[in-house]
This record gives C-alpha cells, sequence and structure tokens, in this order.
C-alpha cells in the first residue's frame, strides 16, 4: 500500500480505503500514468484526516451494499477507462 500526504493532497493507491472515503468527501482525481496500480487523490483537511483515521482503527460503520456499489462504481471508471469526475456518492 502507497499512501502519501501532499500539503492539501491525499493519494491512496489502497481501493478499500479509497472507496471509503468517496462515501464521505469526493475523489479529486484518479491518476492511472502507472499502467500497475492507480492513485486516488482526495483534498486532505480535518474530515478527510478524520475518516482516515477511523478507517485504520476499524471505527466506521458501513452498509455492505452501500459500500459495494461505490466500489462497483469506482471500478468502472477504471475499467472502463472514463475519467472520474469527482462526483460524490450518496452515503
Amino acid at each position: 500500500m502507497n499512501q502519501s500526504k501532499n500539503s492539501s493532497k491525499f493519494f491512496t493507491n489502497d481501493i478499500s480505503l479509497a472507496t471509503t472515503l468517496s462515501l464521505y468527501v469526493p475523489i479529486e482525481s484518479i491518476n492511472r500514468e502507472n499502467p500497475r496500480r492507480v492513485d486516488f487523490l482526495f483534498l486532505s483537511n480535518p474530515k478527510t484526516e478524520k475518516l482516515i483515521n477511523q478507517y485504520w482503527k476499524g471505527e466506521l460503520r458501513i452498509e455492505p451494499k452501500v459500500y459495494f456499489n461505490q466500489l462497483r462504481t469506482i471500478k468502472a471508471y477504471l475499467y472502463d477507462g472514463q475519467n472520474y469526475n469527482g462526483q460524490q456518492r450518496a452515503r
């Protein structure tokens, strides 16, 4: 897993974390320059940081169907070669 924080940006290639975060905050962009992995970009702010900490501590509870549908949406963008428009999904 590769995650980095750059000033006001948070990058991750962890699709599970990206899916979870995208239920609460929009994905700003998806970088596909590396053919072996993608990087998801989120704005780094207190809300995002709190969600990341809650994710790693196992404190978030998400309806499984909602998570699965969001994961399917993200994968559709990845595999269909579409540009992700950064829309926030319903929680």
